[in-house]
């Protein structure tokens, strides 16, 4: 074992100051670009080196020496002063500016100090010239500098939303949702819903792993540490959404037991863009076959590399433009309805395919009874397609939500008026392919069962964001008829008085829903607390779906290992780090190291 070096009081001649490690084992940190360096440096040579090529000055202070110089934030508060900014404070700001830059395009931390700096100092030396250069080398982008300087601009924006969150006037609305990495972590991933001012905020919140199981009381104890950890109550949390198995985040889960035990009267909502998954239930057993049988032609196709390579490569010599398939993916809104759009498409290619493999596959495929069902469950998942795609945006309420799904299911008795007629209009690709009276009579029947049993299941299942005929005026308080308000109802002389008023008409007509209400919440208090309980909790987890596809950037085979809690949260969230106070908490802390 190596002997261990230690610090002497007269190295602060180079600006190094000492670090201790849990061991004892002192690391040597340069003050003017905050590199750390291992104990094995920690000698007069190393740090003189260091000092004199990336800072290009000259040693010689004493402890002493050091202690009485002014403090460089007081230099740079002169500078300031005169419009110009000092040499120290320039050099941390391009540090930050960078290191922020990496983080949102999710790029490694080594890039800067392996690719970006090496190419900034051959084009500053080509087009500046040596001078140029000698500054910019002096910028410190060291793998520790932006993953310390990241780590800083999180806690930043962290605490940002944290104010806002103790700041507003109502309970916020939680978004939470589970999934696995590349490294297989669970991660745990919560976006937050809340006031601020005249609009509602929707902000990242945390991404962390669980360690062990993934089971509800997991799920709730990391969750409420989260809050315990940053000193806020648990009961600020008004409603959360969640997603995934029944047995970690549904409605019915330990998570949702635990927590409405700390927080009886929170609103527990599930996410609503899984539709795909309700329709799959009921399928009848021939329509749940031909899903299995266009699973399984995938899996024959894309889970073997040579079937996949020669797939690929008879598509392109008969020049078909879909030449890769999706994988089906179970918790991914629309991979199913793309596949078997695509399935249905290429179904005769496919089919060659098949007989040239000698694939025991064949005989189903082929099958006109599959066709049949093949096209039905085609059109059907492109119906829920778009239905899910009209609620994957941000700011999407339980309200607006439950809107979209009730116009989905009143189509349902137009169609099987349609379909009792044998009109398979609203089935495009169904349409296509049955010809005779027999086929038509045949899926006609699972058509109609199957539609019957959706439209209930739909109706149980997805019942969050209905509004009794009484609390309607939230969504449009002048056209609503008051006599459907009781008498008694206290806040009825309110809405006929905002309803007399010219100017918030303007205002109603001209905002986001939600920017209205918070807009009158100095007008007409009562008002616009009542509306905004219904209209800020998450209605689905889109935002943590976008997160995670974010985290596919950051967790990869050659960063398998790296904790990017800090990382995520600078690349997906709205917050602007406030760089002018991080800087100037950086040099008072570098002074008093001194």
């Amino acid at each position: 074992m190596s002997k261990k070096r230690k610090w002497d009081d007269d190295y602060v001649r180079y600006w190094f100051t000492c670090t201790t490690e849990i061991d004892g084992t002192q690391r040597p940190q340069c003050v003017l670009c905050n590199s750390v360096f291992s104990n094995a440096d920690l000698r007069p040579s190393k740090l003189s080196d260091h000092f004199n090529r990336q800072h290009g000055g000259v040693g010689g202070h004493d402890l002493n020496s050091l202690k009485h110089m002014p403090a460089p934030s007081d230099q740079s508060e002169t500078l300031k002063a005169f419009g110009v900014a000092s040499q120290e404070d320039a050099l941390l700001q391009a540090s930050y500016q960078f290191a922020y830059l990496c983080a949102k395009e999710k790029n490694p931390h080594t890039i800067a100090e392996k690719l970006v700096k090496p190419c900034a100092l051959e084009i500053a030396h080509i087009v500046l010239g040596p001078d140029a250069q000698k500054k910019l080398q002096q910028v410190p982008l060291s793998d520790d500098v932006i993953h310390s300087r990241i780590d800083e601009m999180s806690k930043d924006i962290l605490q940002q939303v944290l104010e806002d969150i103790r700041s507003s006037p109502l309970q916020v609305g939680i978004q939470l949702a589970e999934t696995t990495d590349m490294d297989d972590c669970s991660q745990l991933m919560a976006f937050v819903r809340y006031i601020k001012g005249r609009e509602i905020i929707e902000e990242f919140l945390f991404c962390e792993p669980l360690q062990l199981t993934m089971k509800g009381k997991d799920v709730f104890n990391l969750f409420r540490d989260f809050f315990l950890k940053q000193k806020i109550a648990l009961d600020v949390c008004g409603s959360v959404c969640t997603d995934g198995a029944s047995s970690m985040l549904g409605e019915n889960s330990e998570f949702v037991a635990c927590i409405k035990k700390e927080v009886p009267h929170i609103v527990i909502t599930h996410c609503l863009l899984n539709p795909h998954e309700l329709v799959t239930k009921t399928l009848p057993t021939k329509l749940r076959d031909a899903l299995f049988t266009v699973v399984r032609v995938i899996n024959f196709i894309k889970g073997r590399a040579p079937n996949h390579r020669l797939f690929q490569a008879f598509f392109e010599e008969i020049g078909i433009e879909y030449n890769v398939l999706l994988f089906h993916t179970e918790m991914r809104w629309l991979s199913r309805g793309q596949i078997l759009t695509h399935i249905f498409e290429m179904y005769e290619e496919i089919n060659q395919f098949l007989h040239h493999q000698s694939s025991n596959l064949v005989d189903g495929f082929e099958n006109k009874e599959f066709k049949i069902h093949l096209a039905y469950l085609a059109d059907l998942f492109k119906h829920l397609n778009e239905l899910s795609a009209s609620m994957q945006r941000t700011g999407m309420n339980t309200v607006s939500a439950r809107e979209k799904l009730s116009a989905f299911v009143r189509k349902f008795p137009f169609w099987l008026k349609r379909i009792e007629k044998r009109n398979f209009t609203n089935f495009p690709f169904l349409e296509e392919i049955v010809v005779s009276d027999n086929d038509a009579e045949s899926i006609a029947a699972e058509i109609t069962l199957h539609l019957q049993q959706l439209s209930n299941f739909f109706h149980g299942y997805f019942s969050v964001g209905d509004l009794d005929e009484a609390s309607k005026w939230i969504l449009d308080p002048f056209l609503f008829n008051l006599d459907f308000v009781d008498d008694g109802y206290l806040m009825k002389n309110d809405l006929a008085e905002l309803r007399a008023s010219g100017q918030i008409l303007m205002e109603f007509e001209t905002m986001k829903l939600e920017d209205f209400w918070c807009a009158q919440f100095t007008v007409f208090p009562n008002l616009a607390k009542t509306a905004l309980e219904i209209l800020i909790p998450f209605a689905t987890t889109y935002l943590c779906e976008l997160g995670f596809s974010s985290l596919l950037h950051f967790k990869t085979k050659s960063r398998s290992c790296f904790n990017m809690s800090d990382d995520i949260r600078v690349a997906i969230s709205k917050k602007i780090p406030r760089f002018s106070d991080i800087i100037e908490q950086k040099l008072q802390l570098q002074q008093k190291s001194l």
